[in-house]
């Protein structure tokens, strides 16, 4: 499980925007995602003190399909602004999902269970931020968060673009 998140917007306020990003072909969303978050979570991001932003993988299926991961590039846009480096290889999508927006609120938690697998590549983080650009339930961040803590992980952030009312 997560220790604690934030996100920026209300889905119903945005959901058009990030539909746009990630269905529409529009990854120059990412940079002004990117500093909405820094400008908007300054204070709280500093005291976090991470050593590193995760974003949420894409399967390599729907990667392939989308053309690129809008996590991951709002995670890079960030990282200019915020100072804290990105480890987009750190934990990897082995399972390739149902999209969470098919899904009911068990569903969810059901499709995320063994979704992600860390990858072994010899960086020891302490304190992350985990990135994605909706929180509905948190069934993929929590999926995300067992598994790094399994590596030794000690404190789990995250932060989006929107959460939706549930």
């Amino acid at each position: 499980m997560f220790d604690a998140g934030r996100s920026v917007f209300s889905y119903e306020t945005i959901g058009e925007s990030i539909y746009r990003f990630k269905y529409m072909n529009r990854p120059e969303y990412a940079g002004f995602y990117a500093e909405v978050i820094a400008t908007e979570l300054k204070y709280w991001i500093e005291a976090l003190e991470a050593d590193g932003i995760i974003p949420v993988p894409l399967h390599k299926n729907r990667l392939k399909s989308r053309g690129y991961n809008q996590a991951e590039l709002i995670s890079r846009e960030l990282s200019k602004r915020i100072n804290v480096p990105v480890y987009s290889d750190v934990i990897l999508r082995k399972k390739d999902t149902i999209p969470q927006k098919k899904c009911d609120k068990n569903q969810r938690i059901i499709n995320m269970k063994k979704a992600f697998i860390v990858n072994k590549n010899g960086v020891k983080l302490e304190k992350v931020i985990v990135v994605d650009d909706i929180f509905t339930t948190g069934s993929t961040i929590d999926s995300m968060a067992s598994e790094l803590r399994k590596s030794g992980v000690e404190k789990i952030y995250f932060i989006t673009v929107s959460a939706a009312e549930t």
